[in-house]
């Protein structure tokens, strides 16, 4: 941890929400004017779309498995959280997806990376979301240089639904490919994924209020007005809960340390937990 080059991570599986709750954060950091270096965990994968398929057909990780941490640049990762909280730099790159048009008009393909860059300079912060931004491990230790470590934890059902809308819908998969994914990669979910949620600041789970039993045959995935977030803090005696009682309608306490929203208050619940914290850090980044 660095109070001089502080350092915010997002983690949380593939189609739990961690993009999303990287809008809100890009906009929390344009309304404070903080320059912010920005890293996808995706850029640490260690192998491209075509390597991790060739893999797959040899037994190993199950084709776009990136769950488990030898799939993935772990050391480079640990190196760069090292390195920007040392002298605010660091190496990195980007995973090149179909919707990342600027960089496939410069010649990448998708399912490939760009090369291996500096971060940009002056940064305010370092800001990564991705699946292993909290990872301790007998060989890693990540969590050890994140200042603030968040968890977007949809309970494990809607997770799957969510995934399987996505990459059938947006990125072209059939069904029973996604699905042959997610029972592939459920080894490395359970062991390098979900022990992450235990280091945490805060997590945000959702909850759906439909029935999600079968979440291999989705129709429809639950709106966030069908859904309730959890909301948990590990220093839950530094959180003001009857300030977000009163700021967040239908809010309630299930425990001492969770709270608990409707779905469609998510935006406004993190804005008020969120922005306070990073403003501290920045604070903090003044007289280090």
């Amino acid at each position: 941890m660095s109070k001089r080059h502080p350092i915010i991570a997002v983690t949380g599986s593939s189609g739990a929400g961690t993009t999303t709750t990287g809008r809100i954060f890009n906009q929390i950091f344009a309304s404070e004017r903080i320059h912010a270096a920005m890293v996808s965990g995706d850029s640490f994968h260690r192998y491209t779309r075509a390597q991790m398929a060739v893999l797959a057909e040899k037994g190993r990780y199950g084709q776009r498995n990136h769950f488990a941490l030898d799939a993935n640049h772990i050391d480079r990762l640990e190196g760069l959280f090292y390195d920007y909280g040392i002298n605010g730099s660091g190496q990195f790159r980007e995973y090149v997806h179909e919707e990342d048009l600027d960089l496939i008009r410069e010649g990448y393909e998708p399912g490939t990376f760009t090369r291996w860059a500096p971060l940009p300079a002056d940064t305010g912060l370092l800001f990564y979301e991705g699946l292993h931004g909290g990872v301790i491990s007998e060989q890693y230790n990540i969590a050890q240089y994140v200042d603030l470590l968040i968890g977007v934890v949809p309970i494990v059902n809607l997770e799957w639904m969510q995934k399987i809308y996505r990459d059938t819908n947006e990125r072209g998969y059939s069904q029973e490919a996604v699905v042959k994914t997610i029972i592939n990669r459920m080894d490395d979910y359970v062991t390098d994924i979900v022990p992450q949620f235990a280091h945490t600041h805060v997590n945000f789970q959702r909850v759906p209020m439909v029935d999600t039993s079968n979440p291999f045959n989705v129709r429809e995935v639950p709106t966030d007005d069908e859904s309730l977030i959890v909301i948990r803090f590990r220093e839950h005696r530094d959180i003001d809960f009857p300030y977000l009682l009163t700021m967040i309608p239908d809010s309630h306490m299930s425990r001492h340390d969770t709270l608990v929203i409707p779905g469609t208050k998510l935006p406004l619940a993190m804005d008020l937990i969120v922005r306070p914290m990073v403003l501290e850090l920045m604070a903090h980044k003044q007289f280090a």
